[in-house]
């Protein structure tokens, strides 16, 4: 038995602020380490030490194992926790920190070695008797063995990264023609992700679930399972909400499905927490082992709100020797637990990621309602980490009570300063489909145009509040910060954040501000503003508004539709311009391919570029025919949001 006193988090953001809260609780030191970006963040600020360990980017940084070691001696750490993603699933990490004589808050090494390499992983849970899905694990990586292979599963199949996982270097893949372009964007993906090329392929369930046990096991030989989390609703197979239970999954399957997770856990000599993740499939009821996180998960809030367990103390109990604390039997679910994941990525824009300064930050408080938050009101998003905002979890008698108070928590959370996904969270929450429990891990791509559709933000009404936001107090005096405007009223031309120009009349008479637009005007009554909220009454209704002014921005949040403007009112329409012969880029980030060169003919749809930003790759097109006039920027760049890349010919 080993007592902990000070422990290092070798991670950041949401999940280092979660585990310095149970740290903290028992009273043990936390010391975060932190990287060039990361100096004045939110788990920097709350840790009793910090060290800087490296650059920005996480191969200087997060990744080094040295420098985290090396934090860990010169701060006279005990522990080292190493949360999710970055070193939390690296043998090599584990090693390094039992070689050191610190206390590595994980599995043992072999065991995550073991799971880590899918395909060898597979091969031993076939062994164990554990129910896999057919496909080819082998260690001919060429081209023609994979199609092969392939060809012998059946298509659909899913093309994965033997290493890692979260998504990265995975492809579904409908028909062999589409299998040579999907194994070399997998590998490519996998080798910067994981430094690891290697794939496997695997028949594609259709309409299936995707749901994971939690289990944990001490070092004594206990090994029990904490129920199922449904993580269904996925793009890009990257998880959106969470749930605990499952809706699909009755008493009888999930002792079925538990007893298999602990034999996968004991087959690698597992201790500590993890999580193994299957495969369900509604029609024939059955299910198929999918891979093994030996480590704590993004999702665990939902089972702790389920459980009442404080599944971080957990992970310190049995790092310090301690035995499971209850038994199989003991294990008690109560209630329905959903978590929503709050990114800065504009789902009508492809979920472009986005980065920037939070100028305004707030979430509710309220019975069942959870917020893990790595971040604060002033803090900044940037381009070299995953750029999630917070979990918002909400805990419910029922799942239907459950669903409505997530819903009802995530319309009150304000968030401004860039996009983010808070309406597209909602717009799920309510969706017919998965409020009966039936959407499967293909549902949001089917019907993505429809769930990320922006909702609009209500006509002249919305530009009523615009007008409200743009006049200074005492309320009805002219605004001077923007523009030389009457007393009266003033003319306006936006650019809302679906790049539509707006055009509009603001008329002020005391407290009532009118809007004219597209043949409709609408009224409000202010009844108080200060530099952040209107209140107001329209058509006898209340209603409050949050915003933010920014040179010639203005971002509005009302009644949970959220919309950014640009005021060009005094912008020559010269400068706004650039339409379809401009590509430019969508974020910061790195150019990671420049596919085209003057003169090259285009076709609408030609991926001329790629950019690296947010952990992710995303692909620039043109937007119409034509031929290439310059190229701009070169591999390897570093480019900022906006900036030119590619023009063409303009058109005769």
């Amino acid at each position: 038995m080993t007592t902990i006193r000070k422990i290092l988090i070798a991670n950041r953001g949401e999940i280092a602020c979660r585990v310095m809260r149970t740290a903290r609780a028992r009273g043990i030191a936390s010391v975060a380490v932190y990287s060039d970006a990361d100096e004045n963040t939110l788990h920097v600020r709350m840790a009793d030490e910090a060290v800087r360990i490296g650059g920005a980017e996480p191969a200087q940084s997060y990744l080094n194992i040295d420098a985290v070691i090396a934090a860990a001696k010169e701060t006279g750490a005990d522990a080292v926790h190493p949360g999710y993603g970055f070193l939390s699933e690296r043998a090599d990490f584990a090693k390094a920190c039992a070689e050191a004589g610190l206390i590595f808050v994980g599995p043992p090494a072999d065991a995550i070695a073991a799971m880590g390499d899918k395909a060898a992983a597979k091969k031993r849970m076939v062994e164990a008797g554990v129910p896999c899905v057919p496909g080819y694990q082998g260690d001919d990586q060429s081209d023609e063995i994979l199609l092969a292979e392939a060809k012998k599963i059946g298509f659909p199949v899913m093309v994965k990264a033997s290493a890692g996982g979260g998504g990265r270097g995975m492809r579904i893949v409908e028909t062999k023609d589409e299998l040579g372009e999907a194994i070399k964007s997998a590998r490519k993906e996998a080798k910067s992700a994981f430094g690891d090329d290697r794939l496997i392929i695997e028949r594609a369930v259709i309409g299936a679930r995707h749901v994971e046990i939690q289990v944990f096991a001490d070092a004594h030989g206990n090994c029990i399972h904490l129920g199922e989390r449904d993580c269904s609703l996925q793009r890009r197979n990257q998880k959106v909400i969470e749930e605990a239970p499952s809706p699909v999954i009755n008493a009888e399957k999930r002792e079925e499905m538990g007893a298999a997770a602990v034999k996968a856990a004991q087959a690698v000599g597992y201790v500590g927490a993890g999580t193994v993740e299957f495969l369900y499939d509604p029609a024939r009821d059955d299910f198929y082992f999918l891979e093994m996180n030996t480590r704590l998960q993004v999702e665990h809030p939902v089972t702790e709100m389920v459980t009442g367990l404080d599944l971080v103390g957990w992970q310190l109990d049995i790092a310090s020797g301690k035995k499971l604390p209850i038994s199989q039997d003991e294990v008690e679910i109560n209630g329905w637990a959903m978590e929503a994941r709050l990114y800065a990525e504009d789902p009508a824009q492809g979920f472009m990621p986005h980065s920037g300064k939070i100028r305004l930050l707030e979430f509710p408080e309220g019975e069942g309602v959870r917020i893990d938050s790595g971040v604060e009101e002033g803090d900044r998003v940037t381009t070299f980490y995953d750029p999630m905002i917070a979990k918002v979890i909400a805990h419910g008698a029922t799942r239907d009570e459950t669903r409505m108070r997530l819903a009802e928590a995530l319309k009150k959370t304000s968030l401004l300063g860039f996009a983010h996904n808070r309406d597209f969270l909602v717009s799920l929450l309510e969706d017919e489909s998965f409020a009966k429990g039936e959407a499967d891990t293909g549902y949001i791509e089917r019907n993505l145009d429809e769930i990320a559709k922006r909702k609009a933000p209500g006509g002249a009404a919305s530009l009523a509040l615009v007008g409200a936001a743009l006049t200074d107090e005492p309320f009805g005096n002219l605004l001077t910060g923007w523009h030389s405007r009457g007393r009266s009223g003033f003319p306006l031309n936006l650019v809302n954040t679906g790049g539509k120009i707006v055009k509009t009349d603001i008329k002020l008479d005391g407290a009532e501000v009118t809007a004219a637009h597209d043949g409709e005007a609408a009224s409000i009554e202010v009844l108080s503003k200060n530099e952040n909220t209107i209140r107001f009454r329209h058509n006898g209704r209340l209603g409050v508004a949050r915003y933010i002014r920014n040179l010639y921005h203005l971002e509005v949040d009302a009644g949970g539709a959220w919309e950014r403007y640009m005021d060009i009112t005094l912008v020559p329409a010269s400068d706004s311009a650039g339409g379809d012969d401009v590509i430019k880029a969508p974020m910061a980030g790195l150019v990671t391919s420049m596919r085209v060169g003057p003169g090259d003919p285009v076709s609408k749809g030609t991926i001329v570029a790629t950019i690296e930003a947010m952990k992710m790759e995303h692909q620039l097109k043109a937007a119409r025919d034509g031929v290439i006039a310059d190229v701009l920027a070169k591999e390897g760049d570093q480019v900022a949001i906006r900036a030119k890349l590619v023009t063409l010919q303009t058109e005769a």
